[in-house]
């Protein structure tokens, strides 16, 4: 089992929660939620991931996705050998959920 973590610059605050995903065979969770009070404006990621040796995969992954996202939040990733689609995938998909979130 890895333990990875990243950060990245944001832009804007995130005010609501997600989840998205199940941990499963070849799939994964990703929980998303504000990054708190007082937090410089920045993405915090930390990836749980039961297959080790693909640090700079999960890099070159959020690093595509945070070219387009700029929310300042908590991200976990708890892994079981998704692929890095499925990861950009849920990524998608919980910045969504949140957003449709703050929406209602």
């Amino acid at each position: 089992m890895e333990h990875l973590t990243f950060d990245y610059p944001a832009q804007r605050a995130v005010t609501t929660r997600a989840h998205v995903g199940v941990v499963g065979s070849g799939d994964l969770e990703v929980l998303l939620s504000p990054a708190g009070n007082g937090a410089a404006l920045n993405a915090h990621v930390v990836v749980r991931t039961s297959v080790d040796g693909y640090g700079h995969i999960w890099k070159s992954v959020l690093d595509r996705f945070f070219t387009r996202y700029d929310g300042a939040a908590h991200i976990e990733i708890n892994d079981f050998g998704a692929t890095p689609g499925v990861v950009a995938l849920r990524l998608a998909e919980a910045v969504e959920a949140a957003e449709q979130g703050d929406a209602a």
